[in-house]
């Protein structure tokens, strides 16, 4: 019998001590927010140790990121002890790692193989272009690693991979993409490299082919814990499933309602339906949530019940109540600034530290409007998981472009002359620079002086000057807002960004130029060139990171995991909240992982929970409306402040109403169905193995080529045989 002072027993809850003393078997744990799920997790795994006298070297504990394994490895250490081999607490990429240390051998790589990292692959990328004459903005890095990925997204190329007389086939793409590819899996394979996306498919390849080895590996591990089950995709499912085969002692801990990474891959269906895939297996709930108030909690499982793809639960807290969270509706985005700012200083006069505060919202340049506010207050304030707005390169880029048409200094033209590629490098800027410090220049004007000089050939130097001259002569007659887009025009750098594919470095161009339009209007007057950069600068140089008593800003992605006593959900607008572009991509997966989003959200509050949005408009002129979220939410669970008209609360329910109509699910739109036979134009014969209704593809096995490939439903190539 236990003591209550047990370091590994005492002081769990009912349902918590349910959990750990469940050894046997296949155990789901449905652990919601706040409900102290690592705490199951470590002291479970310090019981199977302690009290079953199991070895760690029998215990395999997978999580999602090498913090919550250092975090959970130092839990469990401090329960059992500092010089027990924890080595098996480890990330699913760690724990392949280990495997393939031990028996890739059989695949005839050696055991110090290489693990490369994304810079790693891009290094390999920069030599190809090199070697093939390529610029590096014909085809980016991204979309070449996104395109390998996908490929990757089958593990028949390992059997390539390891067969060096065997050609890799990369069918299916354009000869430039995959002459790329080609030379990145010859080069990979030459220094015996393994990327992320190849330690999981040589360990399932290594099991497949050599049944000792797995059998080796499934006597090993007697115990199976996996943490964030909610987040496993189908290769990290497959593979637990796999090792747990033999003992049989498979216990998974998570939330169907915090799966937020569905976009890269994640399927809640793993947690949801872990009864039918082991119909043996047992449920515990922890629901106990000691982290939040009962009027915080309850407006977060009022919003998540509209999902479907869910375990039902209700949680609930015996912590003592608290103040109703509040929904902020404000007329303008400086004026929700302002009220939040207001905010905070009033919970500091209650006895609150800005280290208590943090401000949430759904993407990154969202933090712009309340950094403003905050540095205009002269509030403390660091950002998590991200640049300050006014410090990412993007943002750096383009005030140096709008600083070259009024001052033309040195640091602005060495950061832009080459953003896009000028084939301005090392060897023509050094030129540059004798000359300029010979001649008493700028480098601008000394670009200007030798733009005929031997050493400026076959660069486009010609074309950056003209772009820059040209907007120069505007300078007086357009407002700051019309230059920077004449100037992000005129050297094609937002064309640059846009065919980079990076979303996110364009959504924070698009809020820039926002500011500044916003900048202009609460002026009141025109405002010239040379004061907007000053203003700016005063911004830029605002350094806090250091300051430990300061707000935190970070998106909710950034969240997770985390808690603050009070709570800022901010810019809940519809289109931006749930996101827009999700909902065009993903239909109605996206809206349950947008809402699960929000709840995620909602449950990082401690003590009070606020929720603000504003009218105004929404990038390139479409009105702005609260968030269908708020709307989802009993009205009597949380206090409304602000003027919301009922004439834009019925405009915006007809908007999320006719969204809905488009969004909302479909008939399946597959001409095919599963087993049927097709044929491929390249890849001949063929049977449709499964449907992805998420991404609309069909995954079809093609047996003269033994392999699976995913074929877009709009293909016209796939035709009945």
């Amino acid at each position: 019998m236990y003591q209550h002072n047990d370091p590994i027993l005492g002081g769990l809850n009912e349902m918590q001590r349910l959990a750990v003393e469940t050894t046997e078997g296949a155990v789901r744990v449905i652990a919601g927010a706040g409900s102290g799920k690592t705490r199951a997790l470590t002291h479970r795994y310090a019981y199977l140790v302690e009290y079953l006298g199991i070895e760690p070297s029998n215990l395999l504990c997978v999580t999602f990121t090498n913090k919550s394994a250092q975090e959970m490895r130092r839990r469990v250490k401090k329960l059992i002890g500092g010089e027990r081999d924890t080595g098996y607490i480890s990330t699913y990429h760690g724990f392949c790692v280990r495997v393939l240390r031990e028996d890739i051998h059989h695949l005839f790589y050696p055991k110090n193989f290489l693990i490369l990292d994304t810079e790693d692959q891009k290094t390999i990328l920069r030599e190809i272009y090199e070697e093939l004459g390529l610029k590096v903005n014909d085809r980016s890095f991204n979309t070449v690693l996104k395109k390998i990925g996908e490929m990757k997204a089958d593990e028949q190329y390992v059997y390539e991979l390891i067969d060096r007389e065997r050609a890799v086939d990369v069918s299916g793409i354009n000869d430039e993409e995959r002459k790329i590819i080609k030379l990145y899996l010859k080069k990979q394979r030459r220094v015996y490299g393994l990327d992320f996306d190849d330690l999981i498919n040589f360990t399932f390849v290594l099991f497949k082919e050599y049944e000792k080895v797995l059998a080796k590996w499934q006597e090993r591990l007697h115990y199976i814990q996996v943490d964030e089950f909610q987040d496993s995709n189908g290769k990290q499912f497959q593979l637990v499933k796999m090792l747990s085969n033999y003992h049989g002692n498979l216990f998974v801990v998570g939330d169907p309602d915090q799966t937020i990474y569905e976009w890269r891959g994640a399927d809640p269906k793993y947690i949801v339906q872990f009864d039918q895939w082991f119909p043996n297996s047992q449920t515990i709930f922890l629901n106990q949530n000691y982290r939040s108030t009962p009027e915080i909690l309850s407006v977060g499982n009022d919003l998540i019940q509209h999902n479907k793809m869910r375990v039902e639960k209700s949680m609930f807290t015996e912590n003592s109540g608290g103040l109703k969270a509040i929904h902020y509706h404000a007329k303008n985005e400086q004026d929700e600034a302002k009220w939040i700012t207001t905010q905070m200083n009033t919970l500091r006069t209650r006895g609150a530290r800005l280290q208590d505060i943090a401000v949430l919202y759904r993407s990154n340049y969202q933090s712009r409007f309340i950094e403003q506010q905050l540095i205009h207050e002269n509030m403390d304030y660091v950002i998590y998981g991200g640049f300050k707005f006014f410090e990412r390169k993007e943002i750096k880029d383009a005030l140096a472009h709008l600083r070259m048409i009024t001052f033309g200094d040195d640091l602005s033209f060495a950061r832009i002359v080459n953003e896009p590629r000028r084939q301005m490098g090392k060897k023509r800027m050094e030129f540059l620079r004798e000359m300029a410090e010979r001649d008493d220049q700028t480098l601008y004007e000394t670009l200007q002086t030798y733009i005929h000089h031997e050493k400026l050939a076959r660069t486009k130097a010609v074309e950056f000057i003209e772009a820059i001259e040209e907007v120069k002569t505007k300078k007086d007659e357009l407002s700051v807002s019309d230059l920077l887009q004449e100037v992000l025009d005129a050297t094609g750098y937002e064309t640059y960004i846009r065919e980079d594919g990076d979303q996110e470095r364009l959504d924070n161009l698009m809020e820039l130029k926002h500011s500044v339009v916003q900048y202009e209007q609460s002026y009141g007057e025109k405002i010239t060139l040379e004061y907007y950069l000053q203003m700016i600068t005063l911004y830029t140089e605002n350094d806090r990171e250091d300051q430990k008593d300061s707000v935190k800003l970070m998106t909710v992605h950034t969240a997770k995991g985390l808690e603050y006593p009070y709570v800022f959900l901010v810019g809940m607008t519809e289109g931006v909240f749930p996101n827009e572009r999700s909902l065009r991509d993903r239909k109605e997966y996206a809206l349950e992982e947008e809402r699960r989003l929000a709840y995620v959200a909602m449950t990082r509050a401690e003590k009070e929970l606020y929720i603000t949005e504003s009218e105004g408009y929404i990038g390139r002129g479409q009105k702005k409306y609260p968030s269908r979220f708020l709307f989802e939410i009993n009205e009597e669970l949380y206090r409304r402040i602000g003027d919301l008209e009922e004439e834009l609360i019925a405009e915006a329910k007809e908007v999320i109403r006719m969204s809905k109509q488009i969004d909302g699910p479909q008939s399946s739109g597959a001409a095919y169905a599963v087993g049927d036979k097709v044929r491929h134009p390249v890849f001949g014969e063929g049977e449709i193995k499964r449907l992805d209704t998420k991404k609309r593809l069909y995954e079809v096995y093609f047996p003269a080529r033994e392999i699976t490939r995913p074929i877009s439903w709009s293909f016209k190539g796939l035709v009945k045989p």
